[in-house]
């Protein structure tokens, strides 16, 4: 039989992390009411992780200094690195958590689907097309990058897929929302858990 763990602490985190290509830092709070402070020198990005926020009631700071005088690729990546560590830092050994979230997300003429399992078994699953090759000035190739990186260092099962969508802009968008509102559920606290970790394994 499992123990209740003992009282939840305050579920945020800092992360930091300096390479040759990028200096990022990063906070969360899971509890928090979805304010952000983003600033990574790519407009779109920012927006995306604004909508990250918003949607989930995590707030997000993070500043980001990256190559781009090379291109966005380290930059996006490395931000999706440094904000996965920070929610895996916050989740701690995952008591009490509903663990499962899925949504559904609508936006105009696309939909998309996101289901994840705060497993602490990292995995993408990315089935989502673009009609364009670049939102702004940032590659659309890169969002599955940012995905991959916040899936394996947050430690979760992540599937995304659009089941249909024409305006990449829109496409982008409902992945980083559906993200939102699927994490929201499941970093969400459990009451009926009584602070257990959600695995007859014991921990997470």
């Amino acid at each position: 039989m499992q123990k209740p763990a003992k009282s939840l602490s305050k579920r945020s985190a800092t992360v930091k992390r300096k390479t040759k290509e990028t200096a990022i830092r990063a906070t969360v709070n899971l509890d928090g009411t979805g304010a952000y402070d983003v600033a990574t020198g790519v407009g779109f990005l920012d927006h995306m992780i604004e909508q990250l926020a918003r949607h989930s009631l995590i707030d997000i700071t993070l500043k980001a200094e990256g190559d781009l005088h090379i291109d966005q690729h380290h930059t996006t990546e490395d931000t999706g690195i440094v904000l996965g560590q920070a929610v895996a830092e916050a989740l701690g050994d995952k008591a009490g958590i509903a663990r499962y979230g899925s949504a559904y997300l609508p936006m105009d003429e696309t939909l998309t689907r996101v289901a994840l399992d705060v497993s602490g078994r990292p995995f993408l699953v990315w089935n989502v097309a673009f009609t364009r090759s670049k939102i702004g000035e940032m590659d659309t190739e890169l969002f599955r990058e940012w995905f991959q990186a916040f899936a394996q260092h947050a430690g979760i099962t992540l599937h995304v897929e659009t089941l249909h969508g024409e305006n990449s802009h829109h496409i982008a968008e409902t992945c980083y929302k559906a993200l939102a509102r699927a994490l929201r559920q499941a970093v969400s606290i459990d009451p009926r858990q009584s602070g257990r970790v959600p695995s007859t394994k014991g921990s997470l």
